[in-house]
Order: C-alpha cells, then sequence, then structure tokens
C-alpha cells in the first residue's frame, strides 16, 4: 500500500509537547497510510526510550547535537516514502481532520506546491505569522517599528502578515509559517530540501519563496487550524537571539533584491543589529 504522507518533527528537549503533539497525530491519522519521522535533536536517552515504547510506530532519528532545523529536516526527508510530507513542530496540536483535509487539497490542486494552515496560541487566539507577504523594504520596516501592530487590518501597514486577509478564508499567499506545512514530497526532494544556511529561524520563509520559484503556489487553508504553543524549542536554547537574529541577516543577504537592492538590505540590516541589541540588552537586565 502507497505511503500517502511522511510526517517530520524536528524535537529539540521539548518532549511533553512532543507527547501532546504526538497523541493529536495519531488521532488525525485515522484513515490514512502515514509514517511518521522525529530527528531528535541533542536527545535526552530516557526521555526518547519513554516516547518510544509509547508511540512505537514511530521512526526515531536520535543525534547527540543540536544541527538545527534545516539540516535535521533534510536528514528525515531522505528516510520519507509518502506521497506528501508534512512539516510538523512538536509544539502543535492538530485536530482531527486536518491532515486528511490538507492531504486532499493538494491531491485536488496539482498547482499547488505547499499549504499551511490557521494558527492559534494555546489561549486560541490568532496567529499571524500563519499567512505573510513577501518580505520587503517598506513592510519590514513597519513591522519592526510596530505600525503593523498598530494597523492589524491594514493591506498598507501590515503587508507583512496580510491583514486585509480573512484568516478563516483559504488563500493564495507568498509565504507559509514552518510550524505547519506540507508539500509534495517530489517538490521538496528537487528543491534539495531546507537551505542549511539557516540554522533555526527563516527556513519557512526561504522554502516558501523557492516553491514560488518553480512555478507553484502557496495557498493558505484558514479553514483548518492548529494550536501552536510558540518558542518551546527556543526556550530551551540559551543562543536562540544569535540564531533567530542572525537567520534575519542571512536571509536579507540571500534576497537582498528584495529589499530594493544592497542600500535598502544595509538598513534593514542596521535595524536588525539594533534590535537585536537591545533585545540583548533586555535579557541581562531581566
Amino acid at each position: 500500500m502507497t505511503t500517502e504522507l511522511s510526517i517530520i518533527i524536528v524535537n529539540y528537549r521539548v518532549y511533553p509537547y512532543l507527547d501532546a503533539c504526538l497523541q493529536a497525530v495519531s488521532t488525525a491519522l485515522s484513515g490514512l497510510n502515514a509514517e511518521i519521522i522525529i530527528v531528535d535533536n541533542d536527545s535526552e536517552e530516557a526521555q526518547q526510550i519513554l516516547l518510544a515504547e509509547k508511540f512505537p510506530e514511530v521512526q526515531w532519528v536520535c543525534l547527540k547535537q543540536n544541527i538545527g532545523f534545516a539540516r535535521a529536516n533534510n536528514l528525515a526527508i531522505k528516510k520519507a516514502v509518502g506521497k506528501y510530507i508534512l512539516f510538523l513542530n512538536p509544539d502543535t496540536s492538530i485536530q482531527p481532520n486536518t491532515l486528511k483535509d490538507a492531504v486532499q487539497y493538494l491531491t485536488l490542486h496539482p498547482s499547488v506546491g505547499a499549504v499551511g494552515v490557521q494558527m492559534r496560541n494555546g489561549y486560541g487566539h490568532f496567529l499571524p505569522e500563519s499567512k505573510r507577504d513577501q518580505p520587503s523594504l517598506i513592510g519590514s520596516l513597519f513591522k519592526l517599528m510596530g505600525l503593523a501592530m498598530l494597523f492589524p487590518k491594514s493591506p498598507f501597514f501590515n503587508n507583512y502578515a496580510l491583514g486585509h486577509l480573512d484568516k478563516n478564508q483559504v488563500h493564495a499567499v507568498p509565504i507559509l509559517a514552518g510550524a505547519f506545512i506540507m508539500m509534495p514530497t517530489k517538490l521538496i526532494v528537487k528543491m534539495q530540501g531546507f537551505d542549511e544556511s539557516f540554522f533555526m529561524y527563516g527556513e519557512d520563509i526561504d522554502l516558501s519563496l523557492r516553491v514560488l520559484q518553480e512555478g507553484f503556489k502557496n495557498h493558505y487553508l484558514g479553514n483548518l487550524t492548529i494550536t501552536h504553543f510558540k518558542g518551546a524549542s527556543s526556550k530551551q536554547d540559551p543562543a536562540y537571539l544569535t540564531h533567530f537574529y542572525g537567520s534575519m541577516i542571512i536571509f536579507v543577504e540571500k534576497y537582498r533584491h528584495l529589499y530594493g537592492g544592497s542600500l535598502g538590505a544595509w538598513c534593514i540590516k542596521k535595524c536588525i543589529h539594533l534590535i537585536g541589541w537591545l533585545a540583548y540588552f533586555k535579557k541581562k537586565i531581566q
């Protein structure tokens, strides 16, 4: 029997979240022929063994160090045999219909290269990064200056998060969130997986743009929802601020044409350095 779906989860020291995630996934896989592959960065043996016993169907790739999100996903892609691949964060909880409906959508829409879903936080509030526009100089500046947050429904001030689009509907969008991205396996293999220049953060934006470059569309499925307990893995990594702002710099360098060329990219990088410095300072005085 053909495997319809390969679910890839990269875990980094968030075993309680992973446990709950796998319980929800197991329920949602009813009626689907699927496999689950977990890449366990910097694996804690005792915790991993407990979950392996609880979920014997899961394939584990246990690593002795944290090799980052992109590299870990690429390891799992080489093992995946499903027609479609879902990249899923361990700090998520999905609804029972989410997987089947997303697989069906991709099957019925061959021009779509990747789908994402509506994400809500642990309090049930919509997460605006569920759907995003292609990065731009002015959009990035409005976000960094806080204007996007002040005018969340404005297509001008908040084009970064496409605040004018109905969050409950289906839309073609440039950027999907990496907590849940489902796509055809043939496409991600052709694209050679994630760009390993990114250690953590930014990979989803880069991947979304490369899907568009391949001539496919990214669709946001606002009728499907998941809960995303943001930042669970980040809190375990003392260097997460370095990874976050470092990835932003890497992205701007790679896609400087989106920011109006060298001058615009320079401006954005200066803003990133300033905000990064303020974040480090705030962390030290807390």
